[in-house]
């Protein structure tokens, strides 16, 4: 007999149902959100698990790991699937949760998510941290600008350097703004210096990642652009055409079709949203500065841009861009701007 489970995880606690080949529930329970904790109550059970979903979420690739690690079969699902398949409930409970995935399980109606790799969740983790510095800064230097501007004393254009000398001088002389700027102008102070200690981090590894340094012979693409994608794709092999890689970041329009109605929409802006906002700000370069390697690529876009408008042009080749980057790292060759006119034709 085969036995299927699924696993609603929450912070604390996950909730798992057991399921038979015939769809009969075996044993349900709820144990803490730990490795140790699903493995230990699965191996009560005296039975083989063919299979075991878990929904994708914060906790789940940490335990993925570990149940995986025990000799588990486990599948992340993807969530939005999940969510519709459990829309016919009238009522939604964790418990009712489990058992929907179990059931998903055992029926095979899910979407698989691939799982990263350990040294891409901690690259992941290092450019999340790394931009959300990058926002607290500038949000405390415009907090400043605007604090100020409301008694007359303009900031204006200034370097980062001489951002702090600026606001001491026209603070001078005024207590309550002097107390404001020192503590707004020490907090800036620190975290300059944290993003600056992150970007050496970074730099660094893009130096020392040969995938990265492929991607960066692509023009538009720097340090940046080119962690973020690797970090994203991790297994390049899990896709089974290049082109399926600007859906999976969702570049591609939305379409709603049924009877005489065909709508086409927007884009979808699913998936990764960094490495979407990456790519695009990439497309962003080459269009508007001179790169080298660029033309075809560039007359492709402007010639969209024509048509269509220079935002939908950079989102082409935002979309262009990450399935040349992907043919790039299958092939492990460097950018070729004699393929890139040919695929821009195409």
């Amino acid at each position: 007999m085969k036995y299927y489970a699924g696993i609603d995880v929450s912070l604390e606690s996950a909730n798992i149902c057991v399921v038979d080949a015939q769809g009969l529930i075996v044993r349900e329970g709820k144990v803490a959100s730990e490795p140790e904790a699903l493995i230990g109550w699965l191996g009560k059970l005296g039975a083989k698990i063919v299979l075991t979903g878990l929904e994708a979420g914060p906790l789940s690739q940490w335990l993925h790991g570990g149940l995986s690690q025990a000799g588990l079969k486990v599948e992340l699902l993807e969530t939005r699937h999940v969510r519709a398949a459990f829309k016919a409930m009238s009522v939604k409970t964790d418990r009712k949760d489990a058992r929907g995935i179990a059931q998903l399980m055992r029926l095979g109606w899910y979407r698989p998510v691939h799982c990263k790799s350990l040294p891409a969740q901690e690259m992941r983790a290092l450019l999340v941290a790394r931009k959300l510095l990058q926002k607290q800064l500038h949000a405390v230097e415009m907090s400043v600008r605007g604090i100020l501007r409301n008694f007359g004393a303009k900031v204006g254009q200034t370097t980062a350097r001489g951002f702090e000398d600026r606001v001491r001088t026209l603070v001078e002389g005024q207590p309550t703004l002097q107390t404001i700027a020192d503590a707004l102008l020490a907090a800036r102070t620190v975290l300059a210096r944290e993003l600056s200690s992150l970007e050496k981090r970074v730099r660094s590894a893009a130096r020392h990642d040969d995938r990265v340094k492929l991607m960066m012979t692509a023009p538009g693409v720097g340090s940046i652009v080119g962690l973020n994608y690797v970090s994203a794709i991790d297994v390049p092999q899990r896709f089974r055409s290049s082109r399926s890689v600007g859906p999976h970041f969702g570049m591609t329009p939305t379409r709603y079709q049924s009877g005489e109605t065909d709508i086409s929409g927007r884009i979808s802006k699913v998936g990764d949203g960094t490495v979407r906002s990456a790519l695009y700000e990439a497309a962003h370069i080459i269009l508007t500065k001179p790169v080298k390697n660029a033309g075809a690529l560039k007359r492709w876009a402007l010639a969209i841009a024509k048509r269509a408008g220079r935002k939908k042009a950079k989102v082409a080749l935002a979309r262009k861009l990450a399935v040349i980057l992907h043919r790039m790292w299958t092939d492990w060759t460097p950018f070729d701007p004699t393929k890139a006119v040919g695929s821009a034709a195409a």
